[in-house]
């Protein structure tokens, strides 16, 4: 609620918001006057020369109140008595032949004719001193009030609220602005907390000053101006709510005079004034270090205290989840206030250094400095605590999005701040960007040192838990790509006196490697090999399947995906042989025939009896196992089917051959029931989630 009565008030002390509000109730006045009773009385039914003078008498009124700031600045005494008097006159004449000719009860257009009226004139109060907006503003409430009485005597109430309305109204913002309007060339500045002071040079001489007094009005003004600093953060924090709660990605607000439309424009010009006689006589330094103060103060509570909402930045925490929680919401935090401060806080500062100390540029220059130098230290500053954090992939990546952060905003402090200034802000980037690259450069140690890294292999064959945990890192660093090769080019690693500067993609392609080379070591803690292939091939189908929907094919290369199919299809012809081969060797049939057919015939039934009893071990033991892909399941079972439906079908063809009906009493599995229990394989994921839902 405060800050839109705020936003109201500013709005109101606004010029041209006062401009279209004389324009447009001078329109509806004149407008409604032509269609009450009292015009039909006063000058009788219309006619064409009536409408046509009528028409020019309110476009020329129209024009006059939508550029009554044209008029505004004359001081002529003779203009002032002159257009009193006209208004005095029209106003006399016009009561005398209304009271003539009116005697009933007025209509509605009539109410509507004074009260719009009646607003104009306070519009013009607000725009021009010509000394009679304020008389016509009380004869149109009077008419007004009149002729509510002549409706009805208690409608006197809302006549009399209407016009205590817009006089208080007018009251107020004349307090709000009132400045004093004597120049200082041979003129002297006057209220209830100044002096007179006679100055016949812009250099002001002291003896002819009361200095304590003039002090005592610059406190004054500053302390006046203090008071509205609350209602000043509520704004802001009002402006850029959305951007703060995240639902705006961008800070779209960035108005340089944001303090200087916020703040009360009279007390703002007594400022101005007091200041430019003071700075005159020599006393600069005093006012500066008042000035200072208090916009100093103000800026650090808004910054520090509301948009960082930290008063001390400390990310010592007890527990390491939630120091890190922690300095993730400071570093977001630290990006936006930064981008707030650098885009409004910082130029609005700048705007009201200059206006108040205008005239003396220098001065306002210093001022500007003295005030957002501790709060741009502070800015600072935090970056230096997050970079001095241990060597992490979570630490690497911190590192990196404060200096983007503070890359994006350098061009903002070297348009505004001194040399001094600007070199910290360089110094620390510079910071910033060799840390990052220290920690890239190592990039490939500091993303296995996770605790997922010294997991065993699944039981299942399923995927490494590292192998998310690694991905994640390889695809936060590709975009942030661009940044990274800005680092690798602007900060080289000095070898030997030379700088050397790696390349962003080979250190991706190092850590592709290393990965590799660490589930290999994984795969051989089981002792099935058919488990180790089937582990490789789960694993390297997943960091495949994460590229493609990553489109890391751009870092990578499309060499890399080829090669990748091809180990994963030499996975899976090691996977058959060191598992399947044994039982494709029961299904073959000896061709010899010296063998006797008895012979024979045994020969073919026991090795039936051993392919029933390994297929079914291998099909209870690998129905356990986990595929991380669908597509690779399917891949893997297909070939299965390639290889062992043929050769179970032949064998089995044979057998029937040689004991006709007799060999259904030995044929355990017909052809569907094998493709069936191949379609089984592989299914120890959906068991898991199948017991999980039974359970809960």
């Amino acid at each position: 609620m405060v800050p839109m009565l705020i936003q109201i008030q500013r709005w109101l002390m606004q010029p041209f918001i006062w401009r279209f509000v004389g324009f447009g109730s001078a329109v509806v006045g004149l407008l409604c006057y032509a269609l009450s009773s009292s015009f039909n009385h006063l000058f009788g039914n219309w006619n064409l020369i009536k409408i046509f003078l009528y028409t020019a008498f309110s476009f020329i009124i129209s024009l006059l109140i939508l550029y009554a700031e044209k008029w505004q600045h004359s001081r002529s005494l003779r203009f002032k008595a002159h257009s009193a008097f006209l208004v005095l006159t029209i106003t006399s004449v016009f009561s005398f032949f209304s009271d003539k000719v009116m005697n009933g009860k007025p209509d509605a257009y009539s109410l509507i004719s004074c009260a719009a009226f009646a607003i104009m004139s306070l519009s013009l109060s607000r725009q021009t001193q010509c000394g009679f907006e304020v008389d016509l503003l009380y004869f149109f409430l009077g008419c007004l009030t009149v002729q509510l009485m002549k409706i009805k005597l208690e409608l006197a109430i809302v006549g009399a609220g209407f016009s205590y309305s817009l006089i208080i109204l007018r009251s107020s913002l004349s307090t709000l602005d009132a400045a004093p309007e004597n120049e200082y060339a041979g003129g002297g500045l006057q209220d209830q907390h100044s002096v007179v002071i006679e100055v016949h040079s812009p250099h002001v001489a002291t003896s002819n000053i009361d200095i304590t007094s003039m002090m005592q009005q610059l406190r004054t003004c500053v302390e006046a101006l203090h008071k509205e600093d609350s209602k000043l953060i509520d704004m802001l924090l009002n402006e850029v709510k959305e951007y703060l709660e995240g639902t705006e990605s961008e800070l779209l607000v960035t108005d340089h005079n944001f303090v200087i439309d916020a703040l009360p424009s009279g007390r703002i010009n007594d400022l101005q004034q007091t200041v430019k006689i003071l700075v005159g006589a020599g006393f600069e330094k005093e006012c500066s270090h008042m000035f200072s103060n208090w916009r100093r103060e103000w800026l650090e509570e808004c910054l520090i205290d509301k948009l960082l909402a930290s008063q001390e930045i400390s990310i010592l925490n007890e527990k390491e989840q939630e120091r890190k929680a922690f300095v993730n919401k400071m570093i977001t935090r630290w990006n936006k206030a930064s981008k707030i401060a650098l885009k409004i806080l910082f130029p609005s500062e700048r705007r009201l250094c200059d206006r108040v100390f205008s005239g003396f540029s220098s001065a306002a220059e210093r001022c500007f400095t003295e005030v957002c130098r501790g709060s741009a230290f502070q800015l600072l500053n935090f970056v230096d605590v997050i970079a001095d954090e241990s060597p992490t992939v979570w630490h690497f990546f911190n590192v990196l999005h404060v200096f983007e952060g503070l890359r994006d905003l350098i061009t903002e402090f070297q348009s505004m701040f001194p040399n001094s200034l600007v070199n910290e802000a360089i110094k620390v980037q510079n910071r910033l960007g060799e840390a990052s690259r220290e920690l890239f450069l190592d990039f490939d140690n500091l993303i296995f040192r996770v605790p997922e890294e010294k997991e065993l292999a699944p039981a299942d064959g399923w995927r490494h838990p590292m192998i998310s945990i690694v991905m994640n890192s390889l695809f936060s660093a590709c975009r942030s790509r661009q940044t990274l090769e800005q680092i690798l080019q602007e900060y080289p690693k000095v070898s030997n006196g030379a700088g050397t500067s790696p390349s962003f993609i080979g250190q991706m392609e190092r850590i592709m490697e290393l990965l590799e080379r660490k589930l290999i070591a994984k795969s051989k803690i089981y002792k099935d090999p058919a488990l180790r292939y089937f582990f490789m091939m789960n694993n390297r189908r997943c960091i495949e399947t994460v590229n493609e929907r990553w489109a890391l094919g751009t870092i990578f290369g499309d060499d890399w995906f080829r090669n990748n199919r091809g180990k994963i299809q030499q996975n899976l012809e090691l996977y058959q042989r060191s598992s399947w081969d044994k039982v494709l060797d029961f299904l073959k049939v000896d061709s010899d025939e010296s063998v006797s057919p008895n012979v024979a015939v045994d020969s073919m039934k026991d090795k039936l009896n051993l392919f029933n009893l390994h297929f079914e071990q291998i099909c209870s033991v690998q129905s356990t196992w986990c595929v991380s892909n669908k597509k690779l399941r399917g891949q893997i079972i297909t070939s299965l089917e390639n290889i062992l439906l043929p050769a179970y079908e032949n064998f089995v063809g044979r057998l029937q051959n040689v004991l006709g009906k007799h060999a259904d009493e030995y044929i355990e599995y017909g052809m569907f029931d094998i493709q069936d229990r191949l379609n089984h394989l592989f299914q120890g994921e959906i068991i898991i989630q199948n017991l999980l839902q039974t359970l809960f």
